[in-house]
């Protein structure tokens, strides 16, 4: 499951409100300050798959591993250039 932190960075790199990110994941604006806290307050796994869905359509990336987590933004090589 993606952490609060990653969902909060991940916003800051698309540069999305809460708002926005709950209307493109379909949940609630409430659903998503319970995951976002800092106490990362537990919701409902399919809340959180959706939330992980859209922000992976929107290109990011999560970083889950022994010694790192965080998360990435995948730029298409149009925009690169």
């Amino acid at each position: 499951m993606i952490t609060a932190h990653q969902t909060r960075a991940a916003r800051a790199l698309l540069g999305w409100t809460q708002e926005t990110l709950a209307d493109r994941a379909t949940v609630s604006l409430t659903a998503l300050k319970r995951m976002e806290s800092v106490n990362g307050e537990r919701v409902f796994e399919s809340t959180a798959d959706r939330v992980r869905r859209a922000l992976e359509a929107a290109g990011i990336v999560f970083i889950n591993s022994d010694r790192h987590i965080g998360v990435m933004l995948d730029v298409p090589n149009t925009v690169r250039r």
